[in-house]
Formats: C-alpha cells, sequence, structure tokens
C-alpha cells in the first residue's frame, strides 16, 4: 500500500476561496435583481393651477422617497455584508473541519495501512512458516517415496531373477519336450514310411500281377485271333470257309469279353446297382477300334446303372486289337447290340 500524501496549505484553501468568491457573485446578482425589481412611483400629473407650495411640497416627497430608498439599500448593503461575513466565517470554519476531516482521514488511513502492513507482515510470516512445514512435509513424502521406490526396485529384481529361473525352466522343458517330440516323430516318421514302402511295394506287385494278368489275356486273345486269320489264309477254301465259321463265333465273343473287360475297369459302381440288373447297349464302331456312339437301347429301369454303364464302354475310347480285321470280320462290330450286368462290370 503507498503512503497518503499530505496537501500542502495552498491545496487546502483552494477550494474554500473558490466557494467563497462564487457566494459574492451569487450574493450581487441577488441585489441587482431587488433592485430591478423594485417598483416605480407614477409619474406626476402637470397641474396648470398649482401653486408654488405645491410643487415644494412634491419636492420634499421625492427627496424623502430618494432618502428612503437610500436607507433601504444601505441597510440591505449592511444585511448582505453581513451575510457575506457570516458565508465566509461558515466557509472558514467549513475549511478547517475539511483539514481538520482530512487530518483525521490521513492519520486514520496510516493507521489502517500501518494495520495492513502489519497484517500483511503476519500473513507473510505465517506464509513462510506454512511454507517451512510444506517443505518439510514434501521432503519427507519425497523421502518416503524414494524408500519405497528402492524397495519396489528390489522386490522387481528379485521378481526378475525368479521370472527369469522359471523361464529357463519352462524353455528347459519345452526344449526337453520337443527333443522328445521330434525323436518320437522321426521314429513315427520312420515307421510310417516302413510301412507306406511296404504298402507302395504290396500295392505295386498287385498292380504288376493285375496288369501282368490283363497283359496275358489281350496276348492271349491276340494269339487267339491271330492264328484264327493265320488258319483263314492257310487252308483251302473249303477249310476257310469252315474255320470262318467257326472262328467268327470265337472271335465274335473274344471281342465281346474285351469290350466288357475293358468297360469293368474304368466303370463307377452307382449306389442303386444291384444283382440282376441288364441294360443293353447300342455301340457303334469305326474299322480302327474307335466308338463313336453308345447308347441304351434297353433300360434295366435304374437310370444311374444305365448312365454308368453307357459312361463306362465310351471310357474305352479305342479297340486298337480290332485293327486289321477284314471288312467281313469287322461287319458285325460296326453297329451291335451288347448286354451289361453288374456281374459283368465287375462289382
Amino acid at each position: 500500500m503507498q503512503p497518503i500524501r499530505e496537501p500542502s496549505a495552498s491545496e487546502s484553501y483552494f477550494w474554500p476561496s473558490v466557494w467563497a468568491v462564487g457566494l459574492h457573485v451569487l450574493i450581487f446578482g441577488l441585489l441587482f435583481v431587488s433592485f430591478a425589481m423594485t417598483p416605480e412611483l407614477p409619474e406626476a400629473r402637470p397641474i396648470v393651477q398649482a401653486t408654488l407650495y405645491q410643487l415644494k411640497s412634491k419636492s420634499q416627497a421625492t427627496t424623502q422617497t430618494n432618502q428612503k430608498l437610500a436607507g433601504e439599500a444601505k441597510k440591505s448593503a449592511a444585511r448582505q455584508t453581513e451575510v457575506e461575513q457570516m458565508e465566509q466565517k461558515k466557509v472558514e470554519q467549513e475549511a478547517v473541519k475539511a483539514a481538520e476531516q482530512k487530518k483525521a482521514d490521513s492519520a486514520q488511513k496510516a493507521e489502517e495501512q500501518k494495520a495492513e502492513e502489519a497484517k500483511k507482515a503476519d500473513d507473510a510470516k505465517k506464509a513462510d512458516d506454512a511454507k517451512k512445514a510444506a517443505d518439510d512435509a514434501k521432503k519427507a513424502e519425497a523421502k518416503k517415496a524414494d524408500d519405497a521406490k528402492k524397495t519396489a526396485e528390489e522386490k522387481q529384481l528379485a521378481d526378475i531373477a525368479k521370472k527369469k529361473a522359471e523361464d529357463d525352466a519352462k524353455k528347459k522343458a519345452e526344449e526337453d519336450a520337443k527333443r522328445a517330440a521330434a525323436e518320437e516323430a522321426k521314429k513315427q516318421a520312420a515307421e510310417d514310411a516302413k510301412k507306406k514302402a511296404a504298402e507302395d511295394a504290396k500295392k505295386k506287385a498287385t498292380e504288376d500281377a493285375k496288369k501282368k494278368a490283363q497283359d496275358a489275356a489281350r496276348k492271349s486273345a491276340e494269339d487267339k485271333k491271330a492264328q484264327a486269320l493265320a488258319d483263314l489264309l492257310s487252308d483251302k477254301p473249303e477249310r476257310q470257309q469252315a474255320l470262318a465259321d467257326e472262328r467268327g463265333d470265337e472271335v465274335a465273343g473274344s471281342f465281346d469279353d474285351l469290350i466288357r473287360s475293358r468297360a469293368a475297369e474304368g466303370w463307377a459302381r452307382p449306389p442303386s446297382a444291384r444283382k440282376g440288373m441288364t441294360v443293353v447297349l447300342q455301340i457303334n464302331m469305326l474299322p480302327d477300334g474307335t466308338l463313336t456312339s453308345v447308347n441304351v437301347s434297353k433300360s434295366s429301369g435304374d437310370g444311374p446303372f444305365d448312365s454308368s454303364a453307357v459312361a463306362a464302354v465310351k471310357n474305352i475310347g479305342r479297340l486298337t486289337e480290332m485293327q486289321g480285321m477284314k471288312p467281313s470280320d469287322f461287319a458285325p462290330y460296326r453297329s451291335f447290340k451288347m448286354t451289361f450286368t453288374p456281374e459283368d462290370l465287375a462289382l
């Protein structure tokens, strides 16, 4: 708080002087107005027949009136002066009173300022004590937090060491388990490979045997056909005709069996196929053994079985064994019918 400055003597009497001058101006204004508002006497009318005494009397009255007015003016001036003096005295008293009040206010303000400064000093001391206490408490809390941090770090290190030991043990157990599993898998793989090799060998042997049997059957049929053809070519016309009739049926039967055998190799049995079913197929073939069309001539009554028989014959594609046959021998196979049953198609 800034200290209050005491006013100087000129500053203390400035406003009272201004008020006094203003009051005098106001009083003179009122006097001027009162003189202006004084009633005028009526003008005397001229009387021709007036006497000299009457004129003298009138002059005396005028003089008295003027004297009266002068006396009133003097009294008014005296009263005005008295009023002015009273106002001046009043203004001076008010100025003295204002100065004393101002001095008292200044003293009170000084006391208040002093008390406020004392209070501020006391508050500052209290704040300093509170700050010191807060600093002490903060230091205690910091020490406590530091101790807690050290304890937590020690516990964390212990937990890390414990976790590392557990992880190492777990890792070792996993590696042992992996090693055991790898050995077991290796052993199982060896057994599976051995078993698969045995199965593959068995399967290959079965397939080789089946293939050899098929090749033997095919070769036997081809040998029979070649022998029949050779017999037809080597004998006399009478013998050739007899052998042709005899071999024709045999060759026809051999080719029928060949077609059934080939169809059985590619047949996919439908779930509805049953023993005793019979389907008659109409087959068209070219001289080189190519099957051009296969259709159902007489249904077995089961659509899936009929379709499977048609598909099995179509999958043959071409019978190379038909090549080299005489036109007369091939003529029956250009368009012929063949009967199939589930037994014929190797269930």
